[in-house]
């Protein structure tokens, strides 16, 4: 086994959007760029910053214009947006976003009540998105909910799934995130899953967006390293939640799964040490503790070092 795990990881930070948007309260422009700098400062080389979605929908990203406006994307670092149509590419593309994502549910029932269409609907939607993209050169990262579980059809087949992933790597999209949405994956489940992808569509062109709900992230992760899997979403200190979960944890924490992999001798280009400090910066501006384990625990042992 540990000769089949990738010798690095990319880590796909979505917190400053994933995270942020579950937020009530607004968190200033000023406040969202100094997180995201302090993300990028602790390697982190792929950052989703914002959601070009109408404010009436997302108001904690109304400011999405003014935030992508203080990053341009270079060799290094790749900043990237979430775009739900049309319009918000057009906002994109008014940016110097060199990266978008688009979205959609493996479950129908899920897809329709989050964007109110069908999936059919959906690829017809994102025809003129994935043509404007490849005319001026824009990298498109695809998102695919619901696949280990939705909150109104249960299980998910892990064949639609497996469809759902291929069409959309064949319209364009260079990698689809797959997103345990409601965070009720185990290890078995995730096996079945990424069995049924790679019978049909090549690994290397899957990550993986796993939700902390039930505690079972980072073994599903494990799961997906032991399959090839080499990039994998995360939202500093665990930020974000589910609607559909109550008191659920949200996002599997950016530092629960750095430490993971250091731990196992996998290489991140990310420093654990200033992505606690990012982490901080996030309790701080929030206003309360976040509920990243390896956060508490780095924050927590730096009191004590302190203190001696």
């Amino acid at each position: 086994m540990l000769e089949s795990l990738p010798k690095t990881v990319r880590v796909y930070e979505v917190g400053p959007r994933d995270g942020l948007q579950n937020e009530a309260a607004f968190i200033s422009t000023e406040d969202k760029v100094r997180l995201i700098q302090a993300l990028v400062a602790a390697g982190l080389n792929k950052v989703e910053i914002t959601s070009f979605v109408h404010p009436r929908w997302i108001p904690a990203l109304a400011d999405a214009d003014r935030v992508a406006a203080a990053f341009t994307s270079d060799a290094q670092v790749t900043y990237t947006a979430l775009v739900p149509n049309e319009r918000g590419l057009q906002r994109a593309l008014d940016t110097s976003m060199s990266e978008i994502a688009v979205f959609m549910s493996a479950s129908e029932t899920h897809n329709k009540r989050n964007i109110n269409k069908t999936r059919e609907e959906t690829y017809t939607a994102f025809e003129p998105v994935f043509a404007a993209c490849a005319e001026q050169g824009i990298a498109v990262r695809a998102y695919l909910s619901t696949v280990w579980g939705c909150p109104y059809e249960g299980a998910i087949d892990p064949a639609e799934s497996a469809e759902i992933t291929k069409r959309l790597l064949s319209m364009g999209a260079y990698e689809v995130s797959l997103g345990d949405t409601i965070g009720v994956g185990n290890p078995l489940q995730t096996c079945r899953i990424l069995d049924a992808i790679g019978g049909a569509t090549s690994l290397d062109n899957i990550a993986m967006h796993m939700h902390d709900t039930r505690g079972t992230a980072l073994a599903n992760c494990t799961v997906g390293l032991e399959y090839g899997v080499s990039t994998f979403d995360a939202s500093v200190g665990g930020l974000g939640g589910c609607p559909y979960a109550p008191g659920a944890s949200g996002n599997l924490a950016t530092e629960d799964l750095v430490n993971m992999l250091h731990e196992m001798g996998i290489e991140t280009g990310v420093s654990l040490d200033a992505l606690v400090d990012a982490g901080l910066l996030a309790q701080e501006l929030l206003g309360r503790p976040l509920a990243g384990r390896a956060l508490k625990a780095c924050a927590a042992g730096r009191d004590s070092e302190s203190t001696t």
